[in-house]
């Protein structure tokens, strides 16, 4: 229009000085040396302040999102669950679950309106908490543990009912979400639709995820305490002496365990089943029991194992199909049995032989009672050296500060 009208060039010069400004501030006010103010005198928000920093629309929006269906709370060890089961607190599923709690409600004819159904829930009904153990069955819920570092940090599990405040994590699934019991806290979600329940199931269900995947090693295996009962439960035994009590079978030692003529620790020699396999080494080759119930021994001559009674029961929860394993079993070697037991039987059994690990790991760890006084520390043979050497240090320093040097 302007240039139209014939106007002078200062005035086509100021109108695009002025429209360049305006688009300027349009697309970063902030960077502006006179930033366009608003009517309350602050400078007008442009579509890069929208974007960036905390307040924007990535970091507040997208990367961090606050989103409904959810829930966070303290995680406490629940050593009585199952391997895909969580411990969600009544109150907790109570609010997660409001939606489906409430069409159910309607479906039983026990609430007329959704206003009414809510006043049931609001007063703890008898029949809301009824309804609230039907659909919480086969409807996954996620668990997350920040950071979520690899795939592992969020895992989909059957929830279970219970009281209190926190949430409770099977002990064996620790490992994949880098968690602890000093005060760590995870966050619930909960898929809506039947596709994301499914897609929950058959991906991320915690029975799906045993091993890792940067390195194929068992993820889901027994740490801490269940590694102590498991490893005092086939320990070698202090001393072999040359005559050893013999049974002629597993159940017959079991039986003298339980009147207590045999301690767990003691050695003793046992006829195993024919064709049954020994493995006495974790890189060992399994050795198969002959017709008499013998392996071959160190000088080649066949001969009846020499094992404990706390192996013998150890290799009690083995699923049938996997050798008796004769030796100590470190982390490492349970984590070695493990994989042997996904190889021979697949994960069915695996997923039952780590309850039971787990299950058998703590009851021998509370048994043991295991704990070390001051008799029980190496003192080295150096301590007087040692001493000497400081106590010479500390009076030549004294000296020299007494001189006041």
């Amino acid at each position: 229009k302007l240039l139209d009208l014939n106007a002078p060039e200062v005035i086509i010069r100021n109108e695009k000085r002025m429209l360049q400004q305006a688009v300027d501030a349009l697309f970063d006010n902030g960077r502006c040396r006179r930033p366009v103010l608003g009517s309350s005198n602050r400078p007008l928000k442009s579509l890069t302040d929208m974007i960036k920093g905390k307040q924007g629309r990535f970091r507040e929006n997208l990367l961090g999102k606050r989103v409904d269906y959810s829930a966070r709370s303290v995680i406490v060890v629940g050593p009585e669950l199952r391997l895909t089961q969580c411990g969600l607190p009544k109150k907790v599923a109570l609010e997660l679950f409001q939606p489906f709690i409430i069409r159910r409600l309607k479906e039983l004819k026990l609430a007329d309106t959704i206003k009414s159904a809510k006043r049931m829930l609001e007063r703890r009904d008898e029949d809301v908490w009824d309804i609230l153990e039907e659909v919480i069955r086969d409807h996954p819920c996620l668990l997350n543990r920040a950071p979520t570092l690899h795939r592992m940090g969020i895992q989909a599990f059957e929830p279970k009912l219970i009281e209190g405040n926190a949430i409770r994590l099977h002990p064996l699934v620790c490992g994949g979400f880098n968690a602890d019991f000093d005060g760590d806290q995870m966050a619930v979600h909960l898929p809506l639709s039947f596709e994301a329940q499914i897609e929950a199931a058959t991906l991320m269900l915690s029975s799906n995820n045993i091993f890792s995947p940067a390195n194929g090693s068992p993820i889901i295996s027994p740490s801490q305490d269940m590694v102590l009962g498991i490893f005092y439960q086939s320990k070698n035994p202090t001393s072999i002496p040359d005559k050893l009590p013999l049974y002629s079978s597993l159940n017959e030692l079991f039986l003298a365990y339980s009147h207590g003529y045999a301690d767990t620790h003691k050695p003793v020699r046992v006829r195993l089943e024919v064709g049954t396999l020994v493995k006495s080494d974790r890189k060992a080759l399994a050795v198969e029991v002959d017709e008499d119930g013998r392996v071959p021994g160190e000088s080649g001559k066949p001969e009846y194992i020499t094992t404990t009674i706390g192996r013998a029961i150890f290799n009690d929860i083995l699923p049938a199909g996997m050798p008796f394993y004769n030796y100590e079993l470190t982390k490492g070697n349970i984590q070695a049995l493990i994989s042997d037991c996904h190889r021979l039987l697949g994960r069915d059994a695996t997923l039952r032989l780590l309850d039971d690990l787990k299950d058998l790991g703590f009851k021998a760890a509370t048994r043991a009672g295991l704990s070390f006084a001051k008799d029980d520390i190496i003192v080295p043979d150096t301590k007087a050296k040692i001493l000497e050497e400081t106590q010479a240090e500390i009076d030549k320093i004294q000296d020299t500060f007494n001189r006041g040097v």
